[in-house]
């Protein structure tokens, strides 16, 4: 048996966003951008120091997968730590995985301190995440339920008990019904279906995945 608590529901970018503060005339433009790998977040980092190749500053930071198994950042030449890090602890905080952010600044001749830039990079970050659009991801498997006419107003029961949507249904001979079923309810349903419909209905796991909730 799979334990949920390897599992665990994450947040994803559907949308990334763009936005930018003032810090005593220095420009913190944030960009953040859904990446699958670190491959992609790098090309992206790479888009924009080219797109703002005349700024002081490109600083970055990403989080890859869904236990946050991947993460970078870098301040660009900034102080260390005042940049990248405090940039890639608002993704973390954030539940989002698979995004990248970069944080452009152009110097406004002020130095901004140790504390100011902390919470300059942070706060560009926190304001171009407002404007994102996320989705939660839920473990689940793909189920097709394979029955006779008979029974599939049971099945259709207990789906609609536990609030899972039938996704794909043919109805010919027989009837083929395609689910996703939260990986904690699995195998509970399927007992459900197999006692129900006394063992007539044919279950075949497509596959085990992610999914938008």
């Amino acid at each position: 048996m799979i334990e949920k608590m390897e599992y665990d529901d994450f947040l994803m970018l559907v949308r990334g966003a763009e936005a930018e503060i003032v810090e005593k005339k220095s420009r913190f433009i944030a960009t953040v951008r859904p990446v699958a790998s670190e491959e992609e977040a790098a090309v992206f980092i790479d888009e924009m120091k080219k797109k703002y190749y005349d700024a002081r500053h490109n600083c970055s930071a990403f989080v890859i997968g869904s236990k946050a198994e991947f993460t970078r950042s870098s301040d660009d030449g900034e102080p260390s730590g005042t940049a990248g890090r405090p940039m890639l602890e608002v993704l973390l905080g954030s539940g989002i995985r698979n995004i990248a952010a970069v944080v452009t600044r152009y110097f406004g001749g002020t130095l901004l301190g140790t504390g100011g830039l902390v919470r300059a990079y942070s706060g560009a970050v926190k304001e171009a995440l407002a404007l994102c659009e996320t989705a939660r991801q839920r473990f689940g498997v793909k189920l097709r339920i394979k029955t006779d006419y008979n029974a599939v107003g049971k099945i259709q029961y207990l789906l609609a008990n536990q609030k899972i949507d039938v996704i794909d249904s043919v109805y010919a001979a027989d009837v083929e019904l395609t689910a996703i079923i939260p990986i904690e309810e699995y195998e509970r349903l399927c007992n459900e279906i197999t006692e129900a419909t006394g063992a007539r209905a044919g279950l075949e796991e497509i596959e085990r995945a992610y999914y938008m909730v």
